[in-house]
């Protein structure tokens, strides 16, 4: 039996700033990010597009399914 992950909320609301920009930026791109690494100080975020990512030590990692919604 799994677990769920908890995330800090701020950092979930920037993930899902991020993700939102890319999707509204990006429109047309098919590939869809496995994640975000987000720096937990700065809230800054890198998309991921790779299954196994490699954080830095001030990084959290938020899966596109934890955070993803719908936008049209």
């Amino acid at each position: 039996m799994q677990l769920p992950i908890t995330i800090d909320c701020a950092i979930l609301r920037a993930a899902q700033r991020i993700y939102r920009d890319y999707c509204v930026f990006h429109p047309k791109h098919n590939k869809r990010p496995y994640g975000i690494a987000i720096d937990r100080q700065s809230k800054r975020g890198q998309l991921i597009f790779r299954e196994n990512p490699v954080l830095l030590p001030g990084e959290s990692f938020v899966s596109t399914n934890q955070f993803e919604v719908k936008i049209n």
